[in-house]
């Protein structure tokens, strides 16, 4: 009797998502169990839990190593391996020099190597007199090899490898972020006694049990001679998490915050320009290596309308030396490469067509800030991205001067919490003077370099006012920041979106 009682109150505090999975506890997998029952994942592994606490049902965590696809894995996969792209060029050419290989492929300095390693290894390409030469048959070189068909059967758990995915696996490993080996959990889903009792048990009688007591059920008095369920109060419940930005917006949203507080405009543009605006109304010169491939993500086959033709002019002015007091980068300026479209590599192309609306307004004095996305052909790891934040700023001032821009570096880097600042000369192909700014980072006590500051050089000005007028510059990443904050170490975990870690991520509180 007694039993009958304790069984008959378990059953009154079975909740309806609990009702719904005990049909399927026999399935033992929770996959199964989810499509079976309609529930999705979270709320079937909630009600599992609540059976567990029951005495329902028995769960068991299995651990296992899961091999997935690595960040370049994913960009291989779509774009194909580094010695894919090198063989199949090696192929069309038989023979082909190594610079013309490592343009015409478009690998980077480290996948280019790589490739060349690999294609030597399998005996199919030769080194000679500064040329690769295809050294296998076409049929051989064209056949896709171990590596190309393990990772398209990836995610694979790693105790159920063949022996040539081993060796696959093993070739892949020690390059980076191809394949990344994960613990992986499972649960293991077992009835006890009691579930089994209870799976044949019929509930349909406890359907009608109030779950919740609301407002207009005691106004109405409908909760007269209703069966109510009984709650354990004494069960552990999952966690709530609130919502929240992102830790990485929530650091721009403070910076930008300091930036209006010091009288500053915000200013925003595309990410996507023209050569023109990123490099041209900058005084980059057009042979400059920031401007290739290697450096810079340019949107193939795209051109862009450039701006009126006064400024066009002057800026061709400025590159071939033809304005007072420079001697400019002595060479013709061509209009395409200015036409050229790319994913911008600096926010300071944002204060480039500030100044052309200010040359408009007359707004003077003026003062803009910008903080967004840039973007560099880098190969990815621990401290560089192939998208970084950057903060961006100008002062318009005729009377503007070099200890000003020390001062709001200082400034801004006072309120954001570094009190160690240091700036150093440099050179930036257009500010004059130029410096740079670093930070001390307290954990690993020495100094880190954020970015570039300083003042516009004729060269840029003259374009845009007519006459030199002295401006203040300054375009630190912002990235460094943010992972000094966090105690980050790793600049890939910024943009990875684990759920887990933002959660339990502290709030950006200066």
């Amino acid at each position: 009797m007694n039993e009958n009682n304790e069984t008959e109150k378990i059953l009154e505090s079975l909740s309806h998502n609990e009702i719904k999975i005990i049909p399927f506890l026999k399935e033992h997998d929770l996959a199964k169990i989810t499509e079976k029952s309609g529930l999705d994942n979270t709320s079937a592994l909630r009600a599992l839990e609540f059976l567990s606490n029951k005495k329902i049902v028995e769960l068991k965590t299995k651990e296992e190593k899961v091999i997935e696809l690595g960040l370049n894995g994913i960009l291989y996969i779509k774009h194909g391996l580094p010695e894919r792209r090198l063989a199949n060029l090696v192929c069309e050419r038989n023979s082909i020099s190594l610079r013309d290989a490592q343009k015409q492929s478009g690998l980077i300095d480290n996948e280019f190597k790589a490739a060349i390693g690999v294609l030597k290894k399998k005996a199919m390409i030769n080194v000679i007199n500064g040329n690769l030469v295809i050294a296998a048959n076409k049929e051989e070189i064209t056949s896709k090899t171990l590596e190309e068909k393990f990772l398209e059967t990836i995610p694979k758990k790693l105790g159920d490898l063949k022996p040539e995915e081993k060796y696959a696996l093993d070739n892949l490993k020690s390059r980076k972020e191809i394949i990344e080996i994960n613990d992986k959990k499972t649960i293991e889903i077992q009835l006890t006694k009691l579930g089994e009792q209870l799976i044949k048990h019929d509930f349909s009688y406890l359907k009608g049990m109030v779950e919740a007591i609301i407002p207009s059920l005691i106004q109405s008095g409908n909760w007269k001679g209703k069966k109510f369920r009984r709650y354990d109060i004494k069960s552990p419940v999952p966690r709530i998490f609130g919502g929240k930005r992102h830790f990485v917006n929530q650091a721009t949203d403070y910076a930008k915050k300091i930036w209006l507080e010091m009288g500053f405009k915000e200013m925003t543009g595309n990410m996507v320009v023209s050569g023109f605006w990123n490099f041209d109304a900058l005084f980059t010169a057009q042979d400059h290596p920031v401007r290739e491939m290697q450096d810079t993500f340019f949107i193939k086959d795209k051109t862009a309308k450039l701006p009126d033709k006064k400024l066009v002019d002057e800026v061709k002015k400025a590159h071939e030396g033809k304005i007072k007091g420079s001697k400019g980068w002595n060479y013709e300026w061509r209009e395409e490469d200015a036409k050229k479209v790319l994913l911008r590599t600096h926010t300071t192309c944002i204060s480039a067509k500030t100044l052309k609306k200010i040359a408009e307004t007359k707004e003077f004095p003026a003062k803009y800030f910008a903080l967004g996305k840039c973007f560099r052909n880098e190969t990815v790891d621990a401290t560089h991205g192939f998208e970084f934040n950057q903060t961006e700023g100008i002062v318009i001032d005729e009377n503007a001067n070099f200890r000003q821009l020390l001062g709001y570096l200082k400034e801004f880097f006072k309120k954001m919490g570094y009190d160690k600042i240091r700036m150093r000369p440099s050179y930036f192909p257009y500010t004059e003077p130029s410096l740079e700014i670093d930070i001390f980072h307290p954990i690993f006590k020495k100094w880190v370099e954020l970015g570039g500051a300083g003042m516009f050089r004729p060269e840029v000005t003259i374009p845009f006012f007519g006459k030199h007028i002295p401006i203040l510059a300054w375009g630190p990443g912002f990235d460094r920041i943010i992972m000094e904050f966090y105690d980050i170490n790793d600049l890939r975990e910024m943009y990875k979106n684990d759920l887990n870690k933002s959660r339990e991520i502290k709030m950006w509180d200066k």
